[in-house]
């Protein structure tokens, strides 16, 4: 492996793996300070919801940690064990953070919209672009190589539209917890702490993927000379 190549996995794996190290960290801090409403995070996204007229959106209990998110499709908020049992500041982050994806969708934000429609295509590009990568190294077809990056970049898109759509959704969620009195001013201090911490693992993901389609362009526009 040349010295680049090396370089771009240390700098994906130093950026993913810091993101990832920070979100745990605030995490683990903010599950453990209680609100004093004490609200749950089931509480806390039922309020936000009914307040915005969409008390047609069902919440759901889903198994795992921080697997929380809202599905636009049939309209349900799904917060994990600790999220919604939970009444501490991390729980009423993420749980107004799903439900600001709720407003975004009733208000048919375009980017929510938009980054729907395409996860199919995602899903597949996901897949057919290591099958094409690894086909195209097995047989020496660097057409199929670059088919393989292609589908990168597609994915790439995606997590560019995912960005505005993550951002808005937080700055829906600090602005209405805030508005509805369920967090104090150190507590709104703190969920604001963790939504941005929970943000960043996003934009960590984009330069991920930036580094590493950069890192097979240069890989095989190098073994083409």
């Amino acid at each position: 492996m040349d010295i680049i190549s090396l370089i771009l996995i240390l700098l994906a794996t130093l950026i993913s793996g810091g993101a990832s190290l920070f979100i745990r960290i605030n995490y683990k801090k903010y599950k453990q300070i209680n609100l004093n409403k004490k609200m749950t995070g089931y509480d806390v996204a039922r309020e936000i919801l009914d307040k915005n007229n969409l008390s047609n959106v069902l919440i759901f209990e889903t198994e795992g940690e921080l697997s929380d998110h809202y599905d636009p499709s049939n309209k349900t908020v799904k917060l994990s064990p600790d999220i919604y049992h939970g009444n501490t500041i991390a729980a009423a982050s993420v749980a107004a953070h799903e439900c600001g994806h709720a407003i975004q969708d009733k208000e048919g934000y375009t980017f929510l919209k938009f980054r729907h429609k395409i996860i199919p295509i995602v899903n597949l590009s996901s897949k057919a672009g290591y099958i094409a990568i690894t086909l195209g190294v097995v047989l020496s077809m660097i057409n199929l190589i670059w088919i393989g990056i292609a589908f990168e970049i597609i994915i790439l898109l995606f997590q560019l539209v995912t960005l505005p759509v993550e951002f808005n959704a937080s700055k829906r969620a600090l602005k209405i917890i805030k508005e509805l009195n369920i967090v104090n001013k150190d507590e709104h201090s703190g969920a604001k702490k963790m939504l941005t911490s929970a943000a960043l693992t996003y934009v960590a993901g984009v330069l991920s993927t930036i580094l590493e389609i950069l890192r097979l362009v240069f890989m095989f526009t190098r073994d083409d000379r």
